[in-house]
């Protein structure tokens, strides 16, 4: 590696017999060329910090340099800084070609406009100071399914369910992000950040400042090859820490649909995110909520539910919840975090069919999600 100390080691090697003999058998010329190919070669092994992909989607290593990024960073903070992050689940916002019309989320759209969808949680949103959902599904116009038994797509206007909910940012790394395939991929995207969403997933990160404090929010799909994903975990939360992240969220979409407990791919790969510098970690895709609990003192969310889902009209499980967590950020650079506040909802205001309008719960139906909730992750850690 291509550190300090490996320098000063090369340097004093260069001074001892060895570069006599090297000046002997090759003379000053050739001497100088081999010294120099030397150190070219332990720059291309050491990286240059940068973030690489490649295109099967694992990334390549990176070498983060980042110590004195992260030290200089963490001298800008004159006082205490706390920043109020809200977590949501899946947000499917569209509906299946093959779907009734008259019960899908599009009639309510082209009903009540995209301010009705957030309506009831947006006080909630608009306190806080950063909002993430799970974004599963497209904005795009086109035609061409990948194969999936669901597609969901929606026009790009649909975007707007989300700005004017208060949400800022989504992770796109799920199962129905290529439902109209590459082309639909890229076009949900686009359509998103045109909206003024910071989206992120798979092998792009993102970098948001919030209140001065820069967070890095890493998107792992595990459900195709589960534990593969290791190296990807390392890699981008590595990657944003060298961008300056003063925290770093991680949220995967993994696990299996309907299992209240999470399983043991997903229990080692968050404590794997919260080992190399994750201070968060949420998932989501079991359409069913699952256990809180934490690890070395950070907060893992394993599973939180559905949340305003266009994928079934009248879906058996309707409970769902805001997560929410306070990070402080001192002048010294340390982190502390708060207490989750866990704010239990229904996916629907409606308490017999899916009208796909999130809704914070009141008295007893709340002590029952909250006790649930309890429940699952009791045995957790």
């Amino acid at each position: 590696m291509n550190t300090p100390k490996n320098r000063k080691l090369f340097l004093e090697l260069c001074k001892t017999k060895k570069k006599k003999q090297m000046l002997l058998i090759f003379g000053p010329t050739g001497a100088a060329i081999l010294i120099l190919l030397v150190f070219l070669l332990l720059r291309a092994f050491s990286g240059n910090g940068d973030a690489k992909t490649v295109s099967n989607d694992q990334p390549e290593t990176l070498e983060a340099e980042s110590a004195g990024i992260q030290e200089s960073e963490t001298q800008r903070f004159q006082e205490p800084v706390s920043v109020t992050v809200s977590m949501a689940g899946d947000c499917t916002l569209g509906k299946d070609e093959a779907f009734n019309y008259s019960t899908s989320l599009n009639a309510y759209y082209d009903m009540y406009g995209p301010a009705y969808f957030f309506q009831n949680v947006k006080s909630v949103f608009d306190a806080d100071d950063l909002t993430i959902v799970n974004f599963e599904g497209t904005l795009t116009d086109s035609t061409a399914r990948n194969g999936e038994t669901f597609a969901f797509k929606a026009p790009a206007e649909y975007a707007e369910i989300l700005t004017d909910g208060g949400v800022e940012a989504v992770n796109v790394a799920n199962n129905h992000s290529h439902d109209y395939g590459d082309q639909g991929f890229a076009d949900t995207k686009e359509n998103l950040k045109k909206a003024g969403i910071t989206t992120f997933g798979y092998n792009e990160t993102a970098l948001m400042e919030v209140k001065g404090v820069k967070i890095g929010l890493v998107g792992i799909y595990e459900l195709h090859d589960h534990l593969e994903r290791e190296h990807q975990v390392r890699v981008n939360i590595q990657k944003v820490r060298a961008e300056g992240a003063d925290l770093v969220f991680v949220v995967f979409h993994w696990g299996n649909e309907k299992d209240t407990v999470p399983d043991a791919n997903q229990v080692t790969l968050a404590k794997l995110a919260i080992d190399n510098g994750a201070d968060l970690v949420v998932g989501h895709h079991a359409h069913v909520l699952q256990g809180v609990t934490t690890y070395k003192g950070k907060t893992i969310a394993y599973g939180l539910g559905n949340f305003c889902f266009g994928g079934n009209s009248a879906p058996s499980d309707m409970d769902t919840m805001i997560f929410q967590q306070t990070f402080t950020l001192d002048t010294d650079g340390s982190v502390t975090s708060e207490e989750p506040n866990l704010i239990p909802c229904r996916i629907s205001s409606d308490y017999y069919i899916n009208n796909y309008q999130p809704t914070p719960a009141t008295g007893d139906e709340a002590d029952r999600i909250l006790q649930k909730i309890r429940e699952r992750s009791e045995g957790l850690g």
